[in-house]
């Protein structure tokens, strides 16, 4: 099973929409000039989009593609299992943004890497691409470039509204 023109098109208007976000926290008075404000925002992001980031993070493409697959096949009913992660997300906040604090790192990969190895970390990234039908390099490539755009242009600010 491969992308149609409909995948392609929607994942082309993603990396557009995420490329637009980079672009206007670049461009808006709100410019990162140290970095503190680069990298970790200025410590001045509200609740909700760090939240909504850090959920974006922890979902896996099994949980994005495999989900509404379950519920089409079986049922509504595997739509309970999804408000259980609001509750089974209480007590892993309150466990892992401590020591993500602590040890001063940004993404569940840096501490992967830290807590294994970097091969972990690759493996995270490169297990995925075989669903999608893209060239290894070629999506390594497109996704680099965009991500190190608006990551760029932006700063964590972009980075979480991207997410």
């Amino acid at each position: 099973m491969e992308f149609t023109a409909i995948d392609y098109t929607i994942f082309a208007l993603l990396l557009v929409l995420s490329s637009a976000i980079g672009l206007f926290y670049a461009l808006s008075g709100d410019r990162q000039r140290t970095v503190q404000e680069f990298l970790l925002a200025n410590r001045a992001m509200g609740f909700l989009p760090v939240a909504l980031s850090l959920l974006a993070t922890f979902q896996s493409a099994v949980a994005i593609l495999g989900v509404p697959a379950e519920i089409y096949r079986f049922g509504t009913q595997y739509w309970f299992l999804g408000c259980s992660y609001l509750l089974g997300l209480l007590i892993p906040a309150h466990i892992f943004i401590p020591v993500f604090y602590r040890l001063r790192i940004t993404s569940t990969y840096e501490y992967l890497e830290l807590r294994f190895n970097k091969t972990v970390r690759i493996l995270g990234t490169l297990l995925p691409l075989p669903v999608t039908g893209f060239d290894l390099w070629s999506a390594v490539l497109t996704m680099g470039l965009v991500c190190t755009l608006y990551t760029t242009l932006g700063g964590l600010k972009a980075v979480i509204w991207t997410d």
